[in-house]
C-alpha cells in the first residue's frame, strides 16, 4: 500500500454504483479504500476486485475466528484481490499467526482497540500487549484510534516501524492531523468524505490537512 496523501477511504455505502464512483472520483486523493462487511454483503465480494483495479482494498472484515478459519477468509479475500486483510488480535497468536500465513504478500492488520467509546471498555486495556503479540506474529501493522490520539503514540511506542492505520477520523471527531502527528501512517475516514456532495473536494482538503504536518 502506497504512502502519498495518507489517506484510506472507508467506503461503507450499501449502493454497489455509488461506492464506484466515489471511489473513482477521490481515488488521486487517497492510497487505499477499506470496505466492510455493509459493501460487500449488498454488492457481493466480486466488489473487492473491481474496486482493486483502482486502488489498493483493505477489506475491514475483523476476523475473529479460530486459525482454520481465519485462514480461509484471509485466502478468499486476498484471491479476490485484497490487498490488505484487518483482524482481531485478542483471538491469539495462532489466529494472527493463521491470518499472516494465509496473506502470502499481502498485508494483516491487527486491531489493538476500536475508535467508538466502547473500545476503551475492554480491549484499551489490553492494546500493547496485543500489539507485542502481533509484532511476534509478523503482522504488517496494526489500527489504533484517531478519536484518542494518545493511544496511537502508546502503541507506536511498542511495535517500532510497524505500520499504523487509524480511523474514527471525520464523523468520529478526530482529526486527521492529531493522528498523523501522534504517529499513525495512514488515516481512516469515511463519511465526512463518501456522504459529502462533492468527495472529491472532501479528499483534497484532507489530504491538505495532513501535509499540513508532515
Amino acid at each position: 500500500m502506497r504512502k502519498d496523501t495518507r489517506i484510506i477511504l472507508a467506503l461503507d455505502e450499501t449502493d454497489r454504483a455509488k461506492a464506484l464512483k466515489v471511489a473513482d472520483d477521490v481515488k488521486e486523493h487517497i492510497d487505499a479504500v477499506k470496505i466492510n462487511w455493509p459493501l460487500i454483503l449488498s454488492a457481493g465480494p466480486e466488489i473487492i476486485t473491481q474496486l482493486s483495479k483502482m486502488t489498493d482494498v483493505v477489506c475491514d472484515l475483523k476476523v475473529a475466528d479460530i486459525p482454520n478459519t481465519t485462514s480461509l477468509i484471509v485466502k478468499g479475500a486476498v484471491a479476490r484481490g485484497a490487498s490488505a486483510v484487518i483482524v482481531h488480535a485478542f483471538t491469539g497468536e495462532d489466529s494472527l499467526t493463521a491470518a499472516v500465513d494465509a496473506a502470502g504478500a499481502a498485508e494483516i492488520y491487527a486491531v489493538t482497540e476500536m475508535s467508538h467509546p466502547g473500545g476503551t471498555a475492554f480491549t484499551s486495556k489490553h492494546a500493547e500487549e496485543m500489539a507485542r503479540m502481533g509484532v511476534r506474529c509478523g503482522v504488517a501493522g496494526f489500527i489504533a484510534p484517531a478519536t484518542r490520539p494518545e493511544r496511537i503514540a502508546a502503541i507506536r511506542n511498542v511495535i517500532g516501524s510497524k505500520k499504523i492505520l487509524s480511523p474514527g477520523v471525520g464523523a468520529q471527531g478526530g482529526s486527521a492531523a492529531s493522528a498523523i502527528s501522534a504517529g499513525a501512517d495512514h488515516v481512516i475516514v469515511g463519511r465526512s468524505v463518501y456522504g459529502s456532495p462533492d468527495p472529491k473536494k472532501a479528499a483534497s482538503e484532507m489530504e491538505k490537512e495532513i501535509r499540513s504536518v508532515l
